[in-house]
């Protein structure tokens, strides 16, 4: 897909994953919807950014739980740019076991239901009112970011970071990702990017990273085949490989996690086998 001149909605982009995906969009000359919410100093931080710059973008406070609030939203892109190329569902809320404790505390009270509205809800709303522009302006994309916490849940040494809404939540974005591929076939392409442990999101910078111990980071870390965490600029360039290259893909699930879910097995000598002692 060519991009320059395309537009696309990115959620979350005052946040580092989303910072990262709508700076790489904007470069390829692709005009920008960013929905904020709350982090008002990172959206301050964005905006500024963003028009130093000189990319084409509009910022807009939406509330991309409640369907009134997203279907405003399409309404003003429909009016600022006449046409929807690109969406980048990059919408989230995960209770990190680390940092909240168990949803019985007093303080989750509202936890639950927040992680699914967030990280699923919010995503089909997205999608489901803003495939109807998105099929008048022509060829289109849309990349689901998920995490591997649909596949690992809370188990094993990421059990610390996905909490269990979020893991099933994020285990049900995958059959969004099949059926909207199906629905918005031939035109528009939908596919899944699966992270895993990336850093500002689940590992370095987070505050759920920096309450654990040395050895559990160091654990973390010999899970990883690459022995290492993810960055939002290798999240950023696996997403723009989707939008603009992936032409012959859809309904496609790509893992981005540095080998995490494989995990630290080792691959042993082939052994000689009873045949050949004989």
């Amino acid at each position: 897909m060519n991009l320059t001149g395309k537009t696309a909605i990115v959620p979350g982009a005052s946040r580092p994953i989303g910072r990262a995906i709508a700076r790489k969009l904007a470069e390829n000359g692709v005009n920008l919807i960013l929905p904020t919410f709350d982090w008002p100093e990172s959206i301050t931080e964005m905006d500024k950014e963003f028009q130093q710059q000189g990319y084409s973008f509009l910022s807009l406070p939406v509330d991309l739980r409640s369907e009134e609030a997203v279907q405003e939203m399409i309404a003003i892109v429909q009016e600022r740019f006449a046409s929807l190329h690109i969406l980048v569902n990059n919408i989230e809320r995960g209770g990190m076991p680390v940092l909240h404790g168990s949803y019985d505390l007093p303080h989750n009270r509202e936890q639950w239901d927040l992680e699914i509205a967030t990280t699923l809800k919010a995503k089909w709303l997205l999608f489901h009112h803003c495939l109807p522009l998105m099929r008048e302006s022509g060829s289109g994309a849309v990349v689901n970011i998920s995490s591997i916490s649909g596949t690992t849940g809370r188990s094993g040494t990421a059990a610390p970071f996905f909490n269990d809404a979020y893991s099933a939540a994020n285990r049900a974005i995958s059959s969004f990702t099949e059926t909207w591929a199906r629905e918005a076939a031939p035109s528009i392409r939908v596919n899944e990017l699966q992270l895993g442990l990336i850093r500002h999101r689940h590992g370095e910078g987070t505050r759920g990273w920096a309450a654990m111990s040395t050895e559990e980071k160091s654990k973390i870390q010999e899970q990883c085949l690459l022995q290492r965490t993810g960055t939002p600029e290798e999240v950023a360039a696996a997403t723009l490989f989707l939008i603009k290259d992936a032409d012959y893909m859809t309904g496609s699930i790509l893992r981005m996690d540095g080998g995490f879910v494989l995990g630290n097995e080792k691959v042993p000598p082939m052994p000689q086998g009873v045949l050949g002692r004989e």
